[in-house]
């Protein structure tokens, strides 16, 4: 059985594919059984969110495995194959750290992906396909990850407009849990945005688009509801923060609507980000009193600041994944001799076994211990060497120099006390 890491995510495959993908953690640990009990697959973890759905085995070659996360997500394997990554060994140990680590993640150094690993482990744990090789990996998966946050400047600063929308929000409420928050469109800065302000545990969410059912499958993902612009006259006053990105070339909200909003908010103050262009919020509604309006050239120097930040930070990051990567593979590599291990050790305690019988009788017969003692540590003495002292003497002259120069590593010359 070998290591793979296979699936797709964000970079591979669009939102409509991904989609498709996604496992819900209540029927989780059911996948992961039934894949481990009719698949030749020995170990298994399924990671699954917004931007990937990754599959971590140890198989003996992955296409079944391939096949059948297809087939239980009810897509055509051919329509799946452009989409799909499959990484062994070294690559899937790679793979798995820079994840952890947030150096795949569409916002670069993000840290959510480190929880929702976790997660993964855990259901994989519950499920009964966890082994010792992927627990390891997961491990050290996280024991990297947190190597890179702690010694790197990887998530120390705000890289997209989504972060920085987060970063600003809280400047204006001291806790977002508290707030309600609607975004206006379906897209993918809007998907990125939910995620980002998702992660702080809001009130509720919304999200408002011209397509009802793509507003749906959206507010669906972060247990949000759904609305067509056209509610938005009736429902704007009801969020504390609102974050805008269509592809609208007229504004979606006027000066108008927003001070009606403000009125029913008893001038409550009201956060708005405006990422579209061009824009989604009249320009006018800036200088009301109550509302905090940024838009996307107002936000664009703090991404650049901290885009800067991360890319220097990038290279250390890449540092501790190789030796993390490396110090694995020297584990995993040890894996392969701990049959020929056991064997060594069986054959040792065989002949442990039967010197042992063999003094047991001659001491039940009145021999002198001493004598006893000799024989035994005489007898395990000749059956441990017999089969390094054979092969000594029976190797082809061209191997008679690497055996010996091996026995001198095996047991080395002792020092004299």
């Amino acid at each position: 059985m070998q290591l793979y890491a296979l699936g797709l995510n964000h970079s591979t495959a669009p939102l409509a594919i991904r989609e498709q993908m996604v496992f819900h953690a209540e029927k989780l640990g059911v996948a992961l059984r039934e894949l481990t009990q009719t698949k030749p697959v020995g170990e298994a973890a399924i990671l699954s969110t917004c931007n990937r759905t990754e599959l971590y085995c140890s198989a003996a070659e992955p296409q079944e495995a391939l096949f059948w996360l297809a087939e239980h997500q009810s897509v055509k394997p051919q329509e799946l194959k452009p989409y799909l990554y499959t990484l062994p060994k070294e690559q899937a140990v790679r793979h798995a750290f820079r994840v952890a680590s947030g150096l795949e993640s569409m916002v670069l150094g993000e840290p959510q992906i480190l929880g929702q690993m976790k997660e993964a482990v855990r259901q994989a744990e519950s499920a009964g396909t966890l082994g010792t090789l992927l627990h390891k990996l997961f491990q050290r998966s996280f024991a990297v990850a947190k190597e890179v946050r702690t010694n790197t400047q990887i998530g120390a600063n705000v890289v997209s407009m989504a972060a920085a929308s987060v970063k600003l929000a809280a400047r204006i409420y001291p806790s977002l849990k508290d707030q309600k928050i609607l975004f206006i469109g379906a897209g993918e800065m809007i998907e990125l945005c939910a995620t980002h302000f998702a992660a702080q545990q809001p009130r509720s969410i919304a999200v408002a688009n011209r397509t009802l059912e793509r507003a749906r499958v959206l507010a669906h993902r972060f247990n949000g509801r759904a609305m067509e612009l056209r509610d938005l006259p009736e429902e704007l006053h009801e969020y504390d923060i609102v974050v805008s990105c269509t592809a609208s070339a007229l504004p979606i909200l006027g000066k108008g609507t927003v001070e009606r909003a403000i009125k029913r908010r008893r001038r409550r103050p009201m956060f708005m980000v405006d990422l579209a262009v061009p824009r989604d919020i009249e320009s006018e509604v800036a200088d009301m009193d109550d509302v905090f309006l940024y838009t996307v050239d107002d936000l664009g120097e703090m991404v650049k600041t901290g885009v800067d930040a991360r890319q220097s930070a990038v290279a250390q990051a890449e540092a501790i994944i190789e030796t993390g990567v490396g110090t694995f593979l020297n584990w995993l590599s040890s894996r392969d001799v701990v049959p020929t291990i056991r064997t060594l050790r069986s054959h040792a305690e065989e002949a442990r076994g039967e010197e042992v019988q063999r003094a047991l009788r001659l001491l039940a017969r009145g021999d002198d211990p001493k004598q006893v003692l000799e024989a035994l540590s005489h007898g395990l003495t000749n059956k441990l060497m017999h089969a390094p002292t054979q092969a000594l003497n029976n190797a082809p002259a061209e191997e008679r120099a690497q055996l010996a120069d091996l026995v001198s590593r095996l047991y080395p010359p002792r020092s004299p006390r």
